[in-house]
């Protein structure tokens, strides 16, 4: 049940940003023209994949020709599920990594203005155009190696008849939950010095909040045009992620120094006596 409440809350944040078209829709607007710009350009491709589905899955299973038609048929959908699943999983991914790089100014300024309204904004630093870019860049292409790695399991999954219908589909939308978490807190995080492997760790330790976040967010994306008015409130909905997850690291960080401290400042057991020993010396009990 906790996992389902902390699920939930990830959910609503995604809600909270969303409210920004309420209180802020000149903002949201700018931040959704690269979506729909981007958007249209991956539908077409996930068209075009998803209408070959069904001819490379009997592609890819010649050894069910001789099957009975019952057990042909449930393994070539299964497989056709998986393409679709792995195209749909590399597309939005990819969808979200194009749409922050072409739309960095845009989102920048809804990141900047969540911050400046919760308070204790991180201080401005100027990496210079060029490093930040390289180095989002570089974030995004790892992010969709391991995107591609998880994809490709999934996509084995679905030769396994009822498992491929089933539990596959829920697994790909939580894997791509998780990545679409990562991918979007990066505003927020890189600004607090965080590197892509603290980010996913700083998420990770709050991963069911993550996954409701991301999965809320993946899921909207197949809604008509839901890309592109989530798009926006996800990067607002990411910093607030993200400032709850780095504030709890950092809490996590200072706990962790103030114990080792702590126990440094004592003297080794073995030096300790008690102090009835310092009065009456070692092995001597002070008698009232």
């Amino acid at each position: 049940m906790s996992a389902l409440r902390e699920f939930g809350s990830g959910v609503a944040v995604l809600g909270r940003g969303l409210r920004l078209w309420g209180t802020s829709p000149r903002l949201m607007l700018l931040g959704a023209v690269p979506a729909l710009i981007v958007g249209a350009v991956f539908v077409a491709l996930l068209v075009l994949v998803n209408g070959q589905a069904d001819d490379l899955a009997v592609l890819a299973t010649p050894f069910a020709d001789r099957w009975p038609e019952w057990g042909r048929v449930l393994v070539r959908v299964g497989v056709g599920v998986a393409v679709a699943l792995l195209a749909v999983l590399l597309t939005v991914v990819t969808f979200t990594a194009v749409t922050l790089l072409v739309g960095d100014p845009f989102y920048e300024r809804i990141w900047r203005h969540v911050e400046q309204r919760e308070g204790d904004a991180p201080a401005d630093v100027d990496h210079g155009f060029w490093r930040g870019v390289l180095r989002s860049v570089g974030d995004s292409v790892r992010l969709l190696l391991a995107t591609a790695a998880v994809g490709v399991c999934l996509f084995v999954g679905g030769f396994v008849p009822v498992v491929g219908q089933t539990l596959v589909p829920v697994l790909g939308a939580l894997t791509g939950g998780w990545f679409l978490a990562v991918e979007l807190t990066g505003f927020a995080l890189d600004a607090r010095g965080r590197s892509l492997r603290q980010r996913r760790a700083a998420l990770a330790a709050n991963r069911w909040r993550t996954l409701g976040f991301g999965t809320a967010t993946w899921l909207s994306f197949f809604v008509p045009l839901g890309a592109v008015v989530v798009m926006p409130a996800a990067v607002a909905g990411a910093t607030l992620l993200a400032r709850d997850a780095a504030g709890a690291q950092d809490a996590l960080a200072r706990d962790a120094q103030v114990r080792q401290g702590g126990e440094e400042a004592l003297p080794p057991p073995s030096s300790r006596r008690r102090p009835n020993e310092d009065r009456q010396g070692r092995g001597h009990r002070h008698q009232p």
